[in-house]
Order: C-alpha cells, then structure tokens, then sequence
C-alpha cells in the first residue's frame, strides 16, 4: 500500500491492533473505569458522592489538567488492598492484551496511596503480582514507573522514595524507574532536582511530564536538570527550534497522548494536533493513552483516532509501533525481539 494513503476505515482497527507496540505513559491509576471503581466501592464499603456508573461517567468533562486531577485523585480512593491494585492493574493488562501492547510501563502514584493510610507494600504487591501474572499467562512484559506528584514538596517525594527503596529487591525485575506527574503549572522541572540527582546514582531510569500545559522550557530543563532519558507529552516543544533539533538529533522520546491533550483541551480538535508533523519531522514520537478511563480511549483508540484525524498512513503507524519499542526502558535483545515480531506482522499484513 503506497505511504501517502490512508488506511481504509473498515480495516484500520484490525491493522493497528495487530501492531505489536509498547505503551509507555500509562497511569494505572487512571485506568479506573467507573464501574470497577462502583465494584471497589462497594466491596470496601466507600459511598461514592455519584448515584450510579452512569452518573460517573457523565462527570468526566474536564476543562484542563486540574479539573481532571480533582476527579482522578477521588476515583482513586476505593484503592484499598492488595485484591484492589490487582484487579484495576489485571483490568489494564487484559485490554492491553487486546490493542496489541506487548510491553507496557504503568506509571502509578504512591503518594495518591499513602498519604490516605494504606501500606507502600500493598501498592506494589498488588500491582506486581498482576504483572507477573501478566507476564506468565498472557505473554505481556512490563515495568513499574514511580511517579512522584509534582504539585507536593520535594521533601515529599524523597520520604516516599525511602519508604518505597526497601522494597526494591522484592520488585527489582518490575519497579526500573521514576516518574514525574500530576499539576505542571508553578512546579517546574528545578523542584524535583536533588531527588533525581538521587533516583540518578541509584540506578533508576529517568523519565518525567513536561510540556504539556507547561511550556517548552520546561522540556528543556527536565533534560538538563532532572537527566530524563524522554519526555512525556512534550507537544510544546515546539515552541523552542533548537529544542526541537536537540530532541530529533538525540533520539529523545516523546510520549505523545493524542485523545488525552484533546479531552483536557490542549488542542481543540484532534486535527490541530502536531504528533503527525512531529513525526515527520523525524522525532521519536510515540502513541500512548495517559488516562484511558477518563479520556475515552485505550491505546489502539489514540492509533486510530491519530490516523483518522491526521491522515496517517500504515507506514506511519507502524513507525509509531517501532518507535515505543525503541524508546521503551527494556534491555536491548528484547527490544530486538519485538522489532522482529512487528516486522512479522507487517509482512503478514
């Protein structure tokens, strides 16, 4: 099929699904859909301020990052026990399973969790023991990604790293890295530093939100200052020319969330989204879901919304697929692995 066209409509969800990819900026907390968080509630007798799933769901109107944040922080309150973390993590990988995901690295919150009272071991047994699961059962590799709440204090993130290092040898084949997420406006990069320079020595890989409703500086300066080996989000650079060069001369991952920038109004419509000419450009851009739950979309959703929106052809997103393979944190002969069994597929295709 020749580059430049489209494909037809009535087999681009096929062909996007049949994509072995990685997802790479995935927040399981955000993964909460409203009746397991209805099924959580009433199992750990929560009362939801909602009368139904219905009633949920029809809240899920956002007008910027804060106004999600709100409702995102509050969902994730019927997260009491291990069962819980691995129901919504199993939940996350089934479908996962379905888009075509072969490697996925959950970001997860800790703080969300601790700061209500609940154990840092029951978060991360719940959502290891679904991973390993995942891992036997379904053939599915993944990573934990802590991620440190960036609207809270450094001193914050630093006693929840302490209170998380001692369970790093249980965890070592999942937990490989940080995060930085949550409310960028007034919390720039330059806050968090000392506790990179830290997560840095001890080996984790880096990786951190900037540019999404922060501005392109603050890419900048997650590279410069926090050492991130990419940038999720990051659709601002292009506010900045010799940042933009910087990223395609480097190889700098972006993880790019297509439906999510649209739902919390980064962009007005999908079409003035900029991933199809960040793609073009050269950049290692990559298609991810950030919060499906919440914003209408899995990962194969954000593929085929992107190509329709933005005339994507088959070559084009299966240069997305091979780029989150890239720009995944695996060791390189897996990485090798997956590349071959999506050249399969194509060949298949």
């Amino acid at each position: 099929m020749d580059a430049a066209v489209s494909p037809a409509a009535s087999s681009l969800s096929d062909f996007v699904r049949r994509l072995p990819k990685a997802e790479l900026h995935l927040h399981i907390e955000g993964t909460l859909e409203p009746d397991l968080i209805f099924s959580l509630a009433q199992r750990n007798g929560i009362a939801l301020p909602y009368a139904s799933v219905d009633a949920l769901r029809q809240a899920y109107q956002f007008n910027d990052l804060q106004s999600f944040l709100d409702l995102y922080y509050a969902g994730a309150s019927v997260l009491i026990t291990e069962a819980d973390f691995y129901d919504m993590t199993m939940a996350y990988l089934q479908r996962a399973q379905y888009d075509g995901v072969a490697h996925a690295e959950l970001m997860f919150d800790p703080q969300t969790h601790t700061g209500r009272g609940i154990a840092m071991e029951t978060v991360f047994a719940g959502m290891a023991r679904a991973l390993r699961d995942a891992r036997r059962l379904m053939g599915i590799s993944g990573y934990m990604l802590l991620s440190f709440l960036r609207h809270l204090t450094e001193d914050d993130a630093q006693a929840t790293l302490d209170a998380a290092l001692p369970l790093r040898e249980q965890y070592k084949d999942l937990w490989i890295g940080i995060g930085l997420d949550s409310a960028e406006r007034g919390n720039p990069p330059e806050k968090f530093a000392r506790v990179y320079a830290r997560c840095k020595a001890l080996g984790f890989r880096l990786t951190a939100h900037a540019g999404e409703e922060g501005p392109a500086s603050y890419v900048r300066d997650a590279l410069d200052i926090l050492g991130v080996e990419r940038i999720d989000h990051g659709v601002r650079s292009e506010e900045d020319p010799a940042l933009m060069q910087r990223l395609l001369t480097g190889r700098i991952p972006l993880t790019v969330c297509p439906l999510s920038n649209l739902k919390l109004c980064v962009v007005q419509d999908l079409q003035q989204h900029n991933l199809a000419r960040l793609l073009r450009q050269g950049l290692m851009v990559t298609v991810n879901s950030d919060d499906p739950a919440y914003f209408g979309g899995y990962i194969a959703d954000n593929y085929i919304a992107s190509a329709q929106a933005l005339d994507l052809s088959r070559e084009e997103l299966a240069a997305l697929a091979r780029n989150s393979i890239e720009a995944s944190f695996l060791p390189d002969e897996q990485k090798r692995a997956l590349a071959a069994s999506l050249d399969a597929a194509l060949a298949a295709a």
